[in-house]
């Protein structure tokens, strides 16, 4: 019996095709593997731009194989290995792809060398690594490496020196070594506004891909002007009741549905309520549910230039008549729960800025409500959310006070996350809300609640606010956001206000917020549509 180290995973392959099958004894420790969250690698993005740092991306070629296994896997050698070594008992103790572990033991062996350059994960996300930095004018800041399975993003004044040590110390293979041009389907750009450099990432390239699967199946997607929205404005899909589709189309559905998945994710705000009302027939979805998901690609067809802007300028909102009373009558033990073990903040305090709605009982089934989410750190968009409530509320002020308690936990996350990667935060979440009832009841310490059954989200939100976590003003509904997670709307028709058509005739739109004639801004997505 010997230790063979295989290095390809050809071989791997090669050999368990032979006909003496390995013996394969599965370990009971944990084998999960966490990778980066995308909400991380857009504050990287702008943390990035912010401070003025270069940004490098790297693959780690034969990223597995660097790492052993702990698994007790064994092959008997066959023709291939010579005369000499053939019949032979080969010992394999490389984590090689497609073993059980092998995902968790690369990324317990790459954490090891992290550490040893002097990075700590972060508790907020544990594949974001930082580490204290300082740049040649005394500028102190956190550099990062967020990492997915095997793909690296560096953030650093000497990202260079970072390669350097993995490549030369570490010997690792590193691929596609440069400032990021792609990152996990999203197409990754370095773009001026108003003076300001900074990155963009767009789902252009991946969706041009997908359109062609769909139009290969179902021929040329039709295109006029009239395409506006991703779905009808007054469509309902709990109202359908056209034939069950058949196993094959019921694949297809869901292969759809997880391609506009990911498009949400690389910053199409604008599908993620269509998104989310179309995925919830994915088990059982009918004729028509296809035909309209369809109709959706059709939308992206027509707007694929999309983009999003992580734009790093704080918002003024001194305009704002923000209410500032004394809670301790009525929370005496509020404050703010900080994580003592978070690292010291280094850099500029970002701003966190939030708009929430509820659109009441629009499931005419179920009669639950939508709620729509969206947080902004600086005038970027960090995290979006769009999703049915668990409970049927009997009135508007309900629906938005449950939607109010569930951003104002998302919010306490984020905010977690940020201590944890060391970024210092501006004061509280300049939060907007568009129901004047539920403004009021959380902003006056002396307003009483009449319905008791929200008093747990009513609670919630003003302790919340007693705390100094956030602040909330009231915004008229037009203006926020967030309508456009609980409503099938036009974003051109949302952003009435927003720049005039460019020669080709689209509209280009930059996150922003623009200066209205009234007392408040309004909030435009940072986005480009032709």
């Amino acid at each position: 019996m010997f230790a063979l180290h295989l290095m390809l995973a050809m071989i791997v392959t090669l050999l368990l095709a032979i006909n003496s099958f390995p013996t394969i004894l599965y370990p009971t420790q944990l084998t999960y593997s966490s990778v980066v969250s995308r909400e991380s690698v857009r504050i990287g993005f702008l943390l990035a731009a912010l401070n003025d740092v270069e940004m490098l991306a790297a693959d780690v070629g034969n990223a597995y194989l660097n790492a052993t296994t702990k698994e007790k896997v064994y092959i008997i050698t066959g023709p291939e290995f010579g005369p000499l070594e053939q019949g032979k008992v080969a010992i394999i103790v490389r984590a090689l792809y497609g073993l059980k572990t092998s995902g968790d033991m690369w990324r317990s062996h790459f954490a090891g060398n992290l550490r040893d350059m002097g990075f700590t994960s972060s508790l907020g996300d544990p594949d974001v690594w930082f580490r204290a930095a300082e740049k040649e004018d005394k500028y102190e800041y956190y550099e990062y490496i967020l990492v997915y399975v095997d793909d690296l993003l560096i953030i650093s004044h000497q990202a260079d020196s970072i390669l350097h040590v993995l490549e030369n110390h570490f010997k690792y293979r590193l691929k596609d070594v440069g400032p990021p041009k792609r990152y996990l389907g999203g197409t990754i750009e370095k773009i001026n506004v108003d003076g300001m450099e900074t990155w963009s990432l767009s789902a252009r390239e991946y969706l041009e891909k997908a359109i062609p699967v769909v139009e290969e199946r179902f021929g040329p997607l039709k295109q006029n002007n009239k395409i506006k929205t991703p779905l009808p404005t007054d469509y309902h899909p709990e109202l359908d009741h056209s034939e069950f589709l058949n196993d094959e189309y019921i694949e297809v559905y869901q292969s759809y549905i997880g391609i506009l998945r990911w498009a949400v994710k690389l910053g199409r705000i604008d599908l993620c309520h269509s998104f989310s009302l179309m995925a919830r027939f994915m088990a059982a979805p009918r004729a028509d549910h296809l035909t309209k998901l369809i109709g959706v690609f059709a939308y992206v067809k027509k707007h694929l230039q999309s983009r999003l802007v992580f734009y790093y300028r704080k918002r003024d909102w001194r305009n704002i008549a923000w209410l500032d009373h004394d809670w301790k009558e009525f929370y005496p033990d509020a404050h703010e729960a900080l994580p003592a073990n978070a690292p010291p903040p280094r850099g500029q305090a970002l701003q966190m800025n939030m708009f929430c709605d509820a659109s009441h009982a629009t499931d005419l089934i179920t009669r639950r409500s939508t709620t729509g989410i969206i947080i902004f750190i600086q005038g970027t968009p960090i995290l979006w959310y769009s999703k049915r409530q668990n409970t049927i509320e009997s009135s508007t002020f309900g629906s938005e006070f449950v939607a109010l308690k569930i951003a104002t936990e998302m919010v306490e996350g984020l905010r977690y996350r940020l201590r944890m990667m060391g970024v210092p935060i501006d004061g509280p979440v300049n939060t907007f809300c568009d129901n004047d009832s539920v403004v009021k009841n959380v902003t006056n310490p002396a307003s009483t609640l009449t319905k008791k059954h929200n008093a747990i989200a009513y609670h919630k939100v003003r302790e919340s606010v007693a705390a100094e976590v956030q602040r909330i003003a009231y915004e008229p509904g037009k203006y926020n956001v967030a309508d456009v997670l609980t409503k099938i709307l036009s974003v051109l028709l949302l952003l009435l206000s927003g720049p005039a058509p460019d020669e080709s005739g689209g509209v280009k739109i930059i996150f922003c917020f623009l200066p209205l004639s009234g007392p408040l801004f309004k909030a435009c997505c940072n986005r480009i549509f032709q």
